[in-house]
C-alpha cells in the first residue's frame, strides 16, 4: 500500500527534529516540528488534537515532554527517542485506548555500551585519581586492576546488554555472565533469570546494570544484592537510578567494600550536598549514556523506518505496549 492510498494518515505528526533535516520522510502526513524549546515554553506547532503520531522530545524535562499528551485525542502512536519508557508509562492514563507506545531500541546501544566500558575502565584503572593528581601537578602512580581476566556480570541482557558484551570481548575478560527477566540461550551462551542472581553475584568482579526500570527491577540492587557482591567488586549503572537503593549503596561505599561508577542516580539530577557526590570509590557521570554524535543518525533512521511503516499500515517496530491492553495503560 502506498502513502497516496492512505488518506487517514494525512494528519499531523510531531517531530522533535526539524523535518527538513530528516532525509526520506514518507509523503502524506503533515510534519510539525516541536521539541519544547530550550526553556520548555515553545508554543505547540498546531492543535494537539490533530496529532496522530507524537515523537517525544529528547532530553527535555518530563513536564515539557508530557505536556501535549492530554490534548492529543486522536493519537495513535507515541514514539520515544529513549530506550526506557518509564516516564511515559507514568502518564498513559491521559491517553485513549489503542495507542501504541514504541521505544528507541537500536538508537542508544552503541553510545550506552561505550559509556559502560568507559566507566568500567576508568574506575578500574583509577582515572579519577589521575585527574585529581594532575590538577595538583602531582605525579602519582599506582597498581590497579585490569579489565583483562575479570569476571563480568551483565544484569539486563537486552539490546544494550548485548552491545556491552560485544565491546567486552576484545578486553580478554575471563567470563561474562548474563541475566535478564527470563532465562534463554543466545549464540554467546546462556542468559540466566533474575532468580539466579544470588548465586552469580559472589563470582563477579564487575557488575554492569543495563536493565529497564520496571516494577521488578526498581530497587533490585538493594542491601542484600550488594552484600552478595564480592569484596572489591565494581558496580556500574547505565540503567536507571531507581534500580539501585542509594542508601544501601552508600553504606557499602562508605565501608570501602565495593566501588561504583554511576551514569544514573536516585535522586536525579543528583542535588548539591548529596552524600553520593563525595562517597569514596564512586565515579559519577550526569546521565550521558545516550547523547553523543551516534544519536542523531540512528534516531533519524529509526524515525524514517517507523513513519514508512505507519504510513503504509505495516506493523511498527519496538512496540512496548498498546494502551487499554495492559495494566500500565
Amino acid at each position: 500500500m502506498t502513502a497516496d492510498a492512505t488518506p487517514d494518515v494525512t494528519a499531523d505528526i510531531w517531530l522533535p527534529i526539524r523535518p527538513d533535516e530528516i532525509e526520506g520522510l514518507p509523503h502524506g502526513p503533515t510534519y510539525l516540528f516541536w521539541d519544547g524549546g530550550d526553556d520548555g515554553t515553545q508554543p505547540f506547532p498546531g492543535d494537539p488534537a490533530d496529532c496522530v503520531l507524537y515523537v517525544v522530545p529528547y532530553m527535555k524535562r518530563w513536564p515539557v515532554r508530557m505536556s501535549p499528551l492530554e490534548r492529543m485525542r486522536n493519537l495513535r502512536v507515541i514514539q520515544t527517542l529513549t530506550a526506557g519508557v518509564d516516564d511515559v508509562l507514568a502518564r498513559l492514563s491521559v491517553v485513549s485506548p489503542g495507542v501504541q507506545l514504541c521505544n528507541a531500541r537500536g538508537v542508544h546501544e552503541a553510545s550506552t555500551a561505550e559509556l559502560a566500558l568507559t566507566l568500567t575502565l576508568a574506575s578500574l584503572r583509577g582515572v579519577p585519581d589521575f585527574v585529581r593528581a594532575q590538577q595538583q601537578e602531582s605525579w602519582q602512580g599506582d597498581f590497579r586492576p585490569a579489565l583483562a581476566d575479570r569476571s563480568v556480570l551483565i544484569v539486563g541482557y537486552g539490546a544494550i546488554g548485548a552491545a556491552i558484551e560485544d565491546r567486552l570481548v576484545p578486553f580478554e575478560v575471563a567470563r561474562v555472565a548474563r541475566v535478564a527477566r527470563s532465562e534463554r540461550t543466545t549464540a554467546r551462551g546462556p542468559v540466566h533469570s533474575f532468580t539466579e542472581l544470588p548465586s552469580l553475584l559472589p563470582h563477579a568482579d564487575v557488575v554492569i546494570l543495563s536493565t529497564p526500570l520496571t516494577e521488578q527491577t526498581k530497587g533490585l540492587v538493594n542491601a542484600d544484592f550488594l552484600a552478595r557482591m564480592k569484596n572489591g567488586a565494581l558496580l556500574v549503572n547505565v540503567a536507571r537510578g531507581s534500580v539501585v537503593d542509594t542508601k544501601a549503596l552508600l553504606a557499602e561505599l562508605d565501608d570501602g567494600r565495593i566501588t561504583a561508577a554511576l551514569d544514573v542516580t536516585d535522586p536525579e539530577p543528583l542535588p548539591p550536598g548529596h552524600p553520593l557526590w563525595h562517597a569514596p570509590g564512586v565515579l559519577i557521570s550526569p546521565h550521558v549514556g545516550g547523547p553523543t554524535t551516534a544519536f542523531l543518525p540512528r534516531a533519524k533512521r529509526l524515525l524514517v523506518d517507523q513513519l514508512e511503516r505507519f504510513v503504509n499500515r505495516e506493523p511498527l517496530r519496538n512496540v512496548v505496549l498498546t494502551t487499554g491492553e495492559t495494566d500500565d495503560a
